[in-house]
């Protein structure tokens, strides 16, 4: 998602437009979940919501012991916040790239492992596949994941690093 090969693209090019048109809602599509949420997990709300995702799922729940549950909700929103930040700069800098894009994977493969261990299927509706709410707000991430190791992967390449 380089800036200055979206500015090269051919105006008339209805395909290179709709590529570079899709890249920037897909940037923005990380970016905002990733600010707003993070700027929440500052609130008391954030707090008492994240404890039974956080205590519910054992790979987690040692944050609370070592962090307790503000320091955890803050630790969180530190780093969703500057991975927002990140995935900003990463059109402008391929070392911003790669750490949005290693920070964002790291972020959505821990909420996308969440779908493992908490209760997601509305029981309700005959349970799989019909999702309850936890299931329908997690399972996104799964997009999210996968354009951040696009976002990691380009800036790989536009580093260098990814060639061999």
């Amino acid at each position: 998602m380089n800036v200055s090969s979206l500015s090269q693209v051919n105006k008339g090019d209805l395909q290179a437009r709709v590529l570079v048109a899709g890249r920037l809602i897909a940037l923005a599509g990380v970016f905002l979940p990733l600010f707003l949420i993070g700027i929440l997990k500052f609130t008391q709300i954030e707090i008492d919501a994240l404890k039974p995702l956080i205590s519910g799922t054992p790979w987690l729940a040692w944050l609370y012991v070592v962090f307790g549950f503000a320091g955890t909700s803050y630790l969180l929103g530190v780093v969703e916040i500057a991975t927002a930040v990140l995935f900003v700069l990463a059109a402008w800098s391929p070392r911003a790239a790669i750490a949005a894009g290693a920070l964002g994977a790291l972020t959505f493969a821990t909420t996308v492992s969440t779908l493992l261990a908490l209760p997601i299927w509305e029981d309700a509706s005959g349970g799989f596949p019909f999702l309850n709410f936890l299931g329908s707000f997690l399972i996104k991430d799964v997009a999210l994941l996968g354009i951040s190791l696009v976002v990691l992967s380009e800036g790989l390449l536009r580093s260098g690093a990814g060639t061999s």
